[in-house]
């Protein structure tokens, strides 16, 4: 029978110190500190008390109960840790054994955590606290693993007999409370440890130990500590004590409420300071992203032999992955496929316009049916840009994955590759604003346009290289004709160019003006015996109306209509990237012939009215609705001109007169299409426009 104790007389200890007592104690610890430079690797030294703590536990006779982990026996054969520990075991075992004698009955805690610091003078606080984990870890380990072997070893049952250990066995469903207690105050011991730990080994070239953010954490380091080695002592204690137990201290709860008060004290500080590693960490994070910025600015500012180092800071430098989806052949590829080519950049977030991705698409499936031709000679790579200030979740991941399946050019195959300082380039650099960008870079890696997605729309494939350059050429050898207007969209165009017939465009939302203006032109175009097609090309975003109107032209056989919604977008889009072209070149309709027709064009899309457009190769005749009809409705007065003056000729002059003395033209652009600049000149009159702000809900 084992002998009768006294229940221990430190649970009545007061667990929190007074202020007074808080700066006393301080003062104290402070006073055993002295470190002498000598290094710890702390942390394959707490590799090894995980592993105590995680096998430290009574064996279930269950299948499957003690199958959760498989011990990491390369952590114990490591050859520096092993010299490491040869210094540490002197000072290891004096812990130990401060723990084991003076935690005997109702042991003074707090001098016993004292004596520990003592023995630990010359330690940083971090190696102190897990040198006391270690010597604590000895203890406990020792105690478990009798309880586990005494059943089936005969030396670990004599050993334990001695111990009276299975007596102390006998009431562990009435132990069971207070060793959940134990546990949860050692996770909470550890957790804080680590936490110290990460603050001892934060980059001092990232974070300067004056830093406020620092300061604050580390003068409580010493407190954390104070805490963490007098929880160590509790719960060494709790052990000791279990050994020979008698009923009334197996039953006793107080014990359990001192640990549990423990672990609530030392939560505490963990939440405290694991709120102060956060900032340490953010401050960290912001210059390694700026240094990285920096890199990337004198990256792009310094020639290279290829594109590779430009490509691999942009996308992954790292070798351990393949980074990009082929989207051709699905699967996934190194960076090496882009070496010394052409690389369009398409960047844009996850809610890039279906109508964008399926032009560009077909554009870049007809470039490269002819792998040979110079213009098929680029790559496009699509870098996703995502908000890292929201969680990635599965509907965010389902989102890029449906875009990238519609994608045969290559894309980076997970968006938080993109390194936080790249995205910081696009954005600031290269100006990306939710709108989608083209960013163009030669074999070099040198930005050879910031962004061709005008010339693409206006040109396609042909652009090629898509330089500034190449934008001034190819504006050079064209003049305003309607293959350049609508050529792309509807290919029935150049067939009714070939036959010499008159081509009328028309646009707007109200379908009674379009039903009364497309039988008008009609009669008009037979009464004056000129062969005319018409094609509705509606208005730019076109919704549900647009639609409307082109299933009412189509049964009403009115006019032809382009069918998918997708190509009027792009007729629109194309109309708005000329504008933008020219006006990155420094034209207005001051001083080029085009920029006045593109303007006119995008006036007639800013009204609230209908309009149409007539050309017969490079004569062209256009107006606002009323005015075309009017004109149209009126044509027995001019009809007689058309013999003298041809028809489009006869049609303009009627128009000049019929056009009112005042106007109120209207030119609506996306602000995210492009740089708006300050002063805009009406193409009607030649002034000055005036410069609102809109902000436009169609809900159609």
């Amino acid at each position: 029978m084992a002998l009768m104790r006294k229940m221990p007389q430190h649970r009545a200890e007061r667990l929190m110190f007074s202020s007074s007592d808080d700066n006393a104690m301080l003062k104290q610890i402070q006073s055993t500190h002295a470190p002498d430079g000598r290094e710890v690797e702390v942390r394959h030294l707490l590799l090894i008390i995980e592993e105590i703590f995680q096998h430290a536990k009574p064996i279930i006779h269950a299948p499957g109960a003690n199958q959760a982990t498989q011990p990491r026996l390369d952590i114990l054969d490591d050859r520096d840790l092993r010299e490491m520990l040869e210094l540490l075991s002197h000072t290891i075992n004096k812990i130990s054994c401060e723990m084991a004698c003076k935690c005997i009955g109702n042991g003074d805690a707090h001098g016993t955590t004292v004596n520990i610091f003592n023995i630990l003078t010359n330690y940083t606080w971090d190696a102190k606290v897990v040198i006391a984990l270690a010597a604590f870890s000895v203890n406990y380990g020792e105690f478990w693993m009798l309880a586990q072997l005494y059943p089936t070893n005969y030396l670990a049952k004599a050993v334990a007999t001695l111990k009276q250990l299975p007596e102390t066995l006998e009431h562990m469903d009435i132990l069971k409370p207070r060793f959940e207690a134990l546990a949860g105050l050692i996770t909470a011991v550890m957790d804080l440890t680590k936490c110290i730990i990460k603050f001892q080994q934060l980059p001092p070239q990232y974070i300067s130990p004056d830093a406020p953010e620092l300061l604050t954490a580390t003068a409580h380091i010493p407190t954390a500590a104070y805490w963490i080695i007098r929880s160590i002592v509790a719960c060494a204690s709790q052990i000791t004590n279990l050994i020979g137990i008698g009923h009334e201290y197996a039953t006793s709860t107080a014990e359990a409420w001192e640990l549990s008060n423990l672990a609530h004290k030392i939560n505490t500080i963990y939440t405290h300071l694991t709120k102060q590693l956060d900032f340490c960490d953010q401050l960290i994070n912001e210059k390694k992203h700026l240094e990285a910025f920096e890199k990337l600015v004198h990256l792009f500012a310094t020639p290279h032999v290829d594109n590779m180092k430009i490509l691999q800071a942009l996308i992954y430098a790292k070798d351990d992955q393949l980074p990009l989806f082929d989207g051709s052949s699905k699967r996934r590829v190194g960076l090496d496929v882009l070496r010394r080519r052409i690389v369009l950049l398409l960047i844009s977030d996850i809610d890039l316009p279906h109508e964008e991705l399926i032009v560009l698409e077909q554009m870049y499936q007809e470039a490269k049916q002819a792998p040979t031709r110079m213009e098929s000679q680029y790559e496009i790579v699509w870098i996703p840009v995502v908000d890292r200030s929201t969680p990635w979740n599965l509907d965010k991941q389902r989102q890029f994955e449906t875009l990238q399946a519609m994608m045969t050019w290559y894309s980076v195959v997970d968006p938080t590759l993109i390194d936080p300082a790249v995205i910081k380039y696009i954005k600031e650099v290269w100006k990306f604003n939710r709108k989608a960008m083209l960013v163009v870079l030669d074999p070099q890696g040198r930005v050879a346009n910031p962004d061709a997605f005008h010339m693409m729309w206006i040109w396609g494939s042909v652009a090629y290289p898509f330089t500034s350059d190449r934008e001034e050429v190819l504006w050079k050898e064209e003049k305003w004709r309607i293959e350049l207007l609508a050529g792309p969209i509807e290919p029935m165009i150049f067939n009714w160019l070939a036959e010499d017939k008159y081509i009328c465009l028309y646009g707007g939302e109200d379908i009674e003006w379009i039903r009364r203006f497309t039988k008008t032109a009609r009669a008009v175009a037979q009464a004056a015996q000129i062969p005319l097609e018409m094609l509705y090309v509606g208005k730019s975003n076109p919704r549900e109306k647009v639609r409307k109107n082109n299933s009412a032209i189509l049964a009403e056989n009115l006019s032809h209509i382009l069918p998918d919604l997708t190509l009027i977008w792009f007729f629109w889009v194309r109309l708005e990237s000329m504008w933008h072209s020219k006006v990155q070149q420094g034209k207005s309709v001051d001083n080029d012939p085009i920029m006045q027709e593109i303007m006119k064009m995008l006036s007639f899309d800013g009204s609230d009215q209908g309009w149409a457009m007539i050309c017969r190769a490079t004569d062209t005749v256009k107006a606002m609705g009323d005015v075309i009809l009017a004109t149209l409705l009126d044509y027995e007065s001019w009809k007689d001109q058309i013999g003298q003056k041809g028809f489009l000729q006869a049609l303009n002059d009627c128009l000049q007169g019929l056009r009112p003395p005042h106007h109120c033209n209207r030119l609506i652009l996306p602000s995210t299409t492009g740089t708006i600049p300050e002063r805009v000149v009406c193409a009607e009159c030649g002034r000055a426009m005036e410069k609102f702000i809109m902000y436009r809900c169609c809900t159609d």
